[in-house]
């Protein structure tokens, strides 16, 4: 199988551009070469996801782009700090219900594309453009998972699997901030104080194990670290498609799709060229390729669904309160952390 997020030198309308994104240390560099037309974007991105996409913006704009890997959480925190000086342009990708309690840190900025966006995934806010639909779901390794059954968040509770679970710290990743979210909604059919008493339960499976990053988590699960990891689904669906000894699990308890966004830094050195790159990423043909190819599901009206992923219509499909969980997040992250660590 090929291995993925092993730090790779590729070449982009002629330009050297150095990513390892799930591999690289939190904060290494992409590195990309000198000229006057520069992006420079924080993002927790596959390198698998972003490489079609930065080599087709590369060509049609003459815009080099330079990709620093961080998670989610860690992003918010490095531009918060950098507000007076912003050394990044972008922020691509974070689920909005991560990204809205710090919306004071991006540029209002609507695409020409937002006429073709889903209702769902409107841009009403002013900083929060949704490029994609994502998916909360879990991920098991196949070979380790043996006849232990895996069809929903209940089955972590299983223990022949303490100990086995890859799961990210919410604080960092947004992902696994969604899985908390979602958990709470499905596990407490509605109510979240029910919810929670899942999560004390699901704590103690832990065994004193968070991950720091999303993508250590696909990749734990994929190199037989972990039997199982709670993930988002082009980071579990990647690893499919390239022959990888696992199944994806769209949790029977029902399963979160929110938009995933892309966002202006205020203040950035590269407006302009942060707005081509917005303009670019929801644009037709990019969706389409993501779509179609890239395990992420379009925001815009005028696709199909995806050919490639599992159609919406055979999962039980949870519709979540998005405002309540931003206004709630930093309560439960902080909640999370008192049960993980009483465990």
């Amino acid at each position: 199988m090929k291995r993925l997020f092993t730090v790779l030198i590729f070449t982009a309308a002629g330009l050297g551009l150095l990513a390892g994104c799930g591999g690289q240390k939190s904060g290494e560099t992409a590195q990309a070469s000198g000229g006057s037309g520069k992006l420079v974007a924080y993002s927790p991105l596959t390198l698998e996801f972003m490489k079609p996409i930065i080599e087709r913006f590369e060509k049609e704009t003459g815009i080099k782009v330079e990709v620093i890997a961080l998670g989610t959480g860690e992003a918010l925190k490095r531009i918060e700090s950098e507000k007076n000086n912003p050394l990044a342009d972008v922020m691509w990708s974070g689920a909005t219900t991560t990204v809205k309690s710090k919306m004071d840190l991006f540029e209002n900025y609507q695409t020409p594309n937002e006429p073709s966006i889903d209702p769902k995934y409107k841009n009403v806010e002013g900083p929060l453009t949704r490029f994609d639909a994502t998916g909360s779901i879990m991920m098991a390794n196949t070979k380790l998972l043996g006849d232990i059954r895996m069809e929903g968040y209940k089955d972590l509770l299983n223990p022949k699997l303490k100990g086995k679970i890859a799961m990210a710290d919410p604080a960092a990743s947004s992902s696994a901030f969604e899985h908390v979210e979602t958990m709470l909604f499905a596990m407490g059919g509605g109510d979240t104080a029910q919810g929670w008493d899942f999560i004390k339960k699901f704590c103690a499976q832990l065994d004193g194990k968070l991950l720091g990053s999303s993508s250590a988590v696909y990749k734990g699960v994929a190199d037989g670290e972990y039997t199982v990891g709670l993930t988002f689904e082009e980071g579990g669906a990647t690893y499919l498609s390239l022959g990888a000894p696992i199944k994806l699990v769209y949790m029977e308890e029902g399963v979160t799709f929110r938009g995933d966004g892309i966002e202006i830094i205020k203040g950035c050195k590269n407006l302009e060229n942060a707005k081509k790159f917005l303009d670019f990423c929801t644009s037709f043909e990019v969706q389409k390729l993501m779509n179609d190819s890239l395990n992420r599901r379009t925001v815009r009206t005028d696709l199909p669904p995806s050919p490639i992923l599992k159609p919406l219509s055979e999962m039980k499909v949870l519709e979540v309160d998005e405002d309540m969980a931003a206004a709630k997040r930093q309560e439960w992250i902080a909640k999370f952390k008192e049960i993980f660590t009483s465990n």
